[in-house]
């Protein structure tokens, strides 16, 4: 892109052009002085006037003006071949023409320069408008600074640019132009020494933009940050919540059935079911507390995946044990000649166990069906419950930690599913829900098939 200061051509074509305008229009003269007296033709000169003074500005053009008055006295105005004149009336006609050639020289480079200055400010307010769309389009201004200072230096013609956000000074090879905003510092421009002024001249529309870029991402920045207290008051809420109704019910069940196996009035089947009843509630506040350790790990990032060949079926059996399920409470279908995943067998493992309990957790008293095959290039997994499905509203959330459907008085802890979820996440696998009100659920889990995966044996 051009600089914003317009360059002048070389004086010496100038004075080259104006003494040829000169002798051009001093030859014109000679067949218009037949139509008309060579007095009244001294305005062919103000031509010439012009366009040197439009170009190489004003002086030029007076002295271009003073060479056109002595050739026309010299080679029109009678005596001609002398610089003197006979007639009162052609020294008015001489002093007349030079007058108006000086106004026209004046007004020629009043005009240039201020088509300059409309010209400079066109080219300031486009430069002013591609620095806005390169700091305020950006999401983070200091990567934008690069891009800015480089179309800076294109603008100006320079040969270097810099932007930094900090105060520093310039040195031998460099000028450092201040940018602020009131009384607060917001960076350096930094421009060779030798253009300073073109600093100068970026430097307020520089500062503005930059002013509200920064601006911007510290109003982002609270944005994300109340977003995220919000978010994590929430999820405080939400274990607080589990701790005082989750873990609290099994610790109360496991205290009163300790109390009463102290009592000597109880005889042996009532000590052996409070017995049961404690090791019941104990596994199920174990199982809790691992499904705060794994949540906690996922949302940590922790739960970085182990891959081998594992076969979907021995994953599914191992889940259904984990969760209770006996032979009869499960109807597993499974495709001949299913191919390995290349997966962590354990996180899937879980995510199928939590599955399994939440479908049994709703079925009724039926069978979980749990269907395996493959589509598409994935391998599909569909948990099927006959249970009383989820509302639509819920559907979107159920996957959240610590959500229950049905305004919270579901059983279980609202963990099941979140941990599902980052699990099957996790090995590069999708999970979704697919139930109407009163007609049973459907999870489906999607996982991904390498190429050429070996089949089970």
């Amino acid at each position: 892109m051009r600089a914003l200061s317009t360059q002048r051509p070389p004086l010496v074509a100038g004075i080259a052009l104006a003494a040829t305008l000169v002798a051009i229009e001093t030859l014109a003269l000679y067949p218009l002085g037949e139509a008309a007296p060579s007095v009244s033709l001294g305005v062919v000169y103000l031509l010439g006037v012009l366009i040197v003074a439009i170009v190489w500005g004003a002086w030029l053009g007076v002295a271009t003006s003073l060479v056109s008055a002595a050739a026309f006295n010299f080679f029109h105005i009678p005596p001609t071949g002398r610089f003197t004149i006979a007639e009162a009336e052609n020294w008015v006609a001489l002093v007349i023409f030079l007058i108006v050639a000086l106004v026209a020289a004046s007004l020629a480079e009043a005009a240039r320069h201020r088509a300059q200055e409309a010209e400079q400010r066109g080219r300031e307010a486009g430069l002013a408008a591609e620095l806005a769309r390169i700091l305020l389009g950006a999401p983070d201004p200091p990567a934008a600074l690069g891009p800015a200072a480089q179309r800076i230096a294109a603008a100006f013609g320079l040969p270097s640019c810099r932007i930094v956000l900090e105060a520093v000074g310039g040195d031998n090879r460099s000028a450092a132009v201040p940018l602020t905003s009131g009384e607060q510092r917001l960076g350096t421009l930094l421009v060779p020494r030798a253009a300073r002024a073109a600093g100068e001249a970026a430097r307020p529309a520089l500062e503005a933009l930059l002013a509200a870029a920064l601006e911007r991402e510290a109003l982002t920045r609270e944005v994300v940050e109340t977003r995220a207290l919000r978010r994590s008051d929430e999820i405080k809420t939400a274990v607080l919540r589990a701790v005082s109704h989750d873990l609290r019910s099994p610790i109360t069940a496991i205290v009163a059935s300790a109390d009463a196996l102290a009592s000597p009035a109880l005889d042996d089947d009532e000590r052996r079911e409070l017995a049961a009843g404690v090791t019941r509630e104990g596994a199920r506040l174990a199982r809790l507390i691992d499904k705060l350790i794994e949540l906690s790990r996922l949302q940590a990032g922790a739960a970085q995946p182990q891959r081998d060949w594992c076969s979907v079926e021995e994953l599914l059996r191992e889940a259904a044990a984990s969760a209770g399920l006996g032979p009869e409470q499960l109807k597993l279908v499974v495709d001949r000649d299913l191919p390995l995943m290349h997966a962590d067998a354990g996180q899937l493992e879980r995510a199928f166990a939590n599955l399994l309990e939440n479908a049994l957790r709703y079925s009724a008293g039926q069978p979980v069906s749990v269907r395996a095959r493959v589509s598409g290039g994935r391998l599909l997994v569909r948990v099927v419950d006959r249970g009383p499905g989820i509302a639509l509203a819920d559907q979107d959330r159920i996957f959240e930690p610590f959500f229950r459907a049905d305004g919270g008085h579901s059983p279980g802890s609202g963990l099941g599913l979140a941990i599902v979820k980052g699990f099957v996440e996790a090995n590069g696998g999708r999970v979704h829900v697919e139930s109407l009100p009163g007609q049973g659920t459907s999870f489906v889990v999607a996982l991904p098939l390498p190429e050429h995966a070996p089949v089970a044996g």
